[in-house]
């Protein structure tokens, strides 16, 4: 299978908008500054430029990411500064808050002179750039447009189609990252009244393998660190993370732990602007002298893959030392609290210096030097984000980290732990209040109990699983909670006839994505408030929650008081419709619950584990942390302690004239969302369609800067894939290794291309082959 334009739609004209970037001449220079700093500076003032925000713009600074009446960042989940540090925000947090403040607006009349079929030819960045969807639209076969409908009619058509089904599990309920708490758990409440578990979520194709394996290892599926641990830390490891584009407010962090003399190591195929220096902004002297604060110790340029073998050679480098130094292990903590030493220590021993090496990437003094610091380090704390997950082996990853923890006793301890790096706003949220196609029974036991509904107990499906049903005609509606899922899922042509096979699509969204024209035989679009704008409701002005990626729940409230259009509602109010709707008989009281948000917290505070005297608690400054047992060392696993696994190595070697590619953002996109065509940390200018790779493979294929090049991707089952005509740019990554952005690329990722362990697609691991390309574009 090759990237071909989607098969019922027009091709592309040269005068669309947006077509003046594709004749942009593409440039690559080096990028040799810190990360942040007077950059991010002159970035932010041209987004506020380009947005004409001179107001409301520099009022969201001082509002975002702070208690008392702010609003949450709708970008990363990292976590509030506990401090009450002001201008706690960064680059993609204000260009996230503006790209949704815009005063562009498409409204009916945009949706008249304009069809789908014109529209699919858009970019991406085009269609998002056009501005806030204004009111309810459903799609015309007709006249190939969407017209404008009444919310009560839109709710009907989603509720009688519904209602049609033969079976509930014909439906399935996406939801992306930064849904509040209180919509997400009336989605989930909605889906299992109706009789599904069918909640695929973003988190199925970025962390499910941390949820896994730390559930597995801790009886947890969340990191145990906080912020406060971040700062009593005396190592950080941070594996397969580019921070200063997923999680930027995470330099000051790293700034502030290499002032105080921590060691700060960086694990990943690149070495990226956040593992170098910094200049934070919010620091104003060091601002004013250019003053750059490094931002880590050691930079480890594992292969794409490798994170296994360094994890297993530290460990084995402990063991060996344990011998004659007593420090290397903490043998008490083991005997006390863990199982299943004896079997990892034994298939340690048993690992050769030689196969880890080859692995990893690394050398032997590498890999013993990662061990030093670790060993020297009092405590530690091991981060991670999709460079760890995304890739078949990604769960036997996690919990490899969590074996070398165990090793020394760093957990249940201040300043120790496992720390993944969630992605979106309230992904780890979304899971917490409900969107979980393998639900717990006694989350379902307590739901049925509190809200006297009959939930189903069979598994429901996730994002793989649901696009596959989709396909075959057993899933024939989709209903999108945010997000852009026919862009951010995988086999992006496969995606794309699975959704337009369904009898109905329905997304809640803010602007126009892709996802509205990649569309059922019916299609609704349902314009919903944005996390800047005020939620007023009956009982007045409201307030959602949201959980950060350390397990902190605060309230999110809105500053503008006039929203884009004075049609658009709440997502809580947008799911009562629905339900309302599809469920006439239901006795959940679906518009009181609207009415008042306190009415929903409370019902959580029964349901939730950790969520008791919600209203109060999140009402404290900085609301409140969900309970962490495996922070208190109460393990809840079968065996009542953490269990180390004993997964074999994996082979990450890529085969004879092949090389393995992993998918990433640049720096100017947030998810699907593409701000523009530059990637500055990377040095990128006017191009997305490339390929990143040693010079040495491209010398080996004869390749100069900036070549055009086929790159075919092989699937499991041997089918292939293909992108043409993409650009080679030199960089610094291990030999046989390759990168590129998603979501372009995310159509080289087979949907059979994901993990056994954790149902992930492997779009961190995919085999390519990259040749000259047969014809330029």
């Amino acid at each position: 299978m090759t990237e071909t334009e989607e098969p019922d739609r027009a091709e592309p004209t040269v005068d669309r908008p947006g077509a003046e970037r594709d004749r942009a001449e593409p440039k690559v220079e080096p990028y040799r500054h810190p990360a942040a700093g007077w950059g991010a500076a002159k970035s932010v003032g041209r987004v506020l430029a380009r947005t004409g925000e001179w107001v409301d713009g520099p009022r969201a600074v001082l509002r975002m990411n702070h208690e008392n009446g702010g609003f949450d960042c709708p970008g990363c989940a990292w976590p509030d500064d506990y401090k009450g540090l002001h201008l706690d925000i960064c680059e993609n947090g204000i260009k996230h808050v503006t790209w949704e403040m815009t005063r562009k607006r498409v409204g009916r009349e945009f949706f008249a002179a304009h069809t789908v079929t014109e529209l699919s030819g858009w970019s991406d960045f085009a269609l998002e750039d056009q501005g806030r969807l204004t009111e309810p639209m459903v799609y015309d076969a007709e006249t190939d447009t969407y017209r404008p409908i009444t919310w009560q009619q839109a709710f009907e058509l989603v509720g009688s189609t519904l209602r049609g089904l033969d079976d509930p599990n014909r439906a399935a309920f996406y939801t992306s990252g930064r849904l509040g708490n209180e919509a997400t758990f009336l989605y989930q409440l909605m889906a299992r009244e109706l009789g599904t578990n069918n909640l695929p979520d973003c988190s199925n194709m970025c962390h499910e393998a941390s949820g896994r394996a730390l559930t597995a290892a801790l009886g947890t599926g969340k990191g145990t660190a906080d912020l406060r641990d971040w700062e009593a830390a005396d190592a950080l490891f941070v594996l397969g993370v580019n921070a200063a584009s997923n999680a930027p407010r995470m330099l000051t962090a790293l700034a502030d732990a290499h002032r105080r003399g921590a060691q700060v190591v960086h694990v990943n195929p690149l070495v990226e602007a956040a593992a170098t220096r910094t200049i934070v902004p919010h620091e104003f002297a060091n601002m004013a002298l250019m003053r750059a604060t490094a931002t880590s110790t050691l930079n480890l340029q594992v292969r794409i893959g490798g994170d296994f073998a360094l994890l297993r050679a530290m460990a084995k480098a402990l063991l060996e030392q344990a011998a004659h130094d007593p420090r290397a292990m903490d043998e008490e903590f083991v005997e006390r609290h863990t199982t299943g030493f004896a079997a990892y220590r034994e298939l340690c021993e048993r690992t050769p210096w030689e196969e880890l090496e080859r692995q990893s990437g690394l050398s032997r003094a590498q890999l013993l030097e990662a061990a030093r610091v670790y060993r020297e380090a009092d405590r530690s704390i091991f981060s991670w984000c999709l460079g760890v997950t995304q890739h078949e082996h990604g769960v036997d990853t996690v919990r490899e980290i969590v074996n070398v923890l165990l090793l020394r006793g760093n957990l249940g301890r201040e300043g120790a732990g496992p720390s993944p790096v969630r992605g979106h706003s309230n992904v780890q949220g979304n899971r917490t209040c409900g969107i979980d196609h393998r639900p717990k029974p006694e989350f379902l036991d307590r739901l049925a109990k509190v809200c006297g509904i009959d939930p189903p107990r069979e598994h429901g499906l996730d994002t793989v699983g649901v696009i596959g049903a989709m396909a075959r005609g057993e899933v024939s509606v989709f209903v999108g909670m945010g997000g852009n899922f026919a862009m951010a899922a995988p086999d992006t042509e496969f995606t794309h006839r699975a959704l337009r096979r369904c009898e109905l699509t329905v997304h809640v969204s803010t602007k126009l994505n892709r996802s509205h024209l990649v569309h059922g035989r019916r299609a609704l679009i349902l314009p919903c408030l944005g996390r800047t704008e005020q939620d007023r409701q009956r009982g007045g002005v409201q307030a959602t929650s949201v959980e950060d990626s350390m397990s902190m729940v605060h309230l999110s409230v809105g500053m503008r008081k006039r929203p884009a259009s004075p049609q658009l509602l709440s997502e809580p109010a947008i799911v009562a419709g629905i339900a309302r709707a599809a469920l006439p008989d239901s006795a959940t009281p679906w518009e009181w619950y609207v009415e008042d948000y306190d009415r929903i917290r409370d019902t959580m505070a029964k349901v939730l584990d950790g969520f008791e005297d919600f209203n109060r608690r999140v009402r404290l400054p900085l609301g409140f942390r969900i309970k962490q047992p495996a922070r208190e060392l109460v393990f809840l696993t079968p065996s009542g302690k953490a269990e180390f696994s004993a997964a074999p190595l994996p082979d990450v070697l890529p085969g004879p004239g092949t090389l393995v590619l992993g998918t990433m953002r640049s720096h100017d996109q947030w998810n699907t969302t593409i701000y523009s065509d530059d990637d500055r940390y990377r040095g990128v200018k006017n191009l997305r369609t490339l390929v990143f790779m040693n010079r040495e493979d491209m010398r080996e294929r004869r390749l100069a800067e900036l070549d055009p090049v086929d790159i075919t991707a092989t699937a499991r089952d041997g089918s292939t894939r293909a992108l043409h005509g993409y650009l080679a740019v030199p960089y610094d990554l291990p030999r046989g290794c390759a990168a590129g952005y998603m979501p372009e690329m995310n159509v080289l990722c087979a949907l059979g291309d994901y993990s056994s362990q954790s149902d992930q697609p492997i779009m961190k691991h995919l085999n390519v082959v990259v040749s000259p390309a047969a014809t330029t574009p």
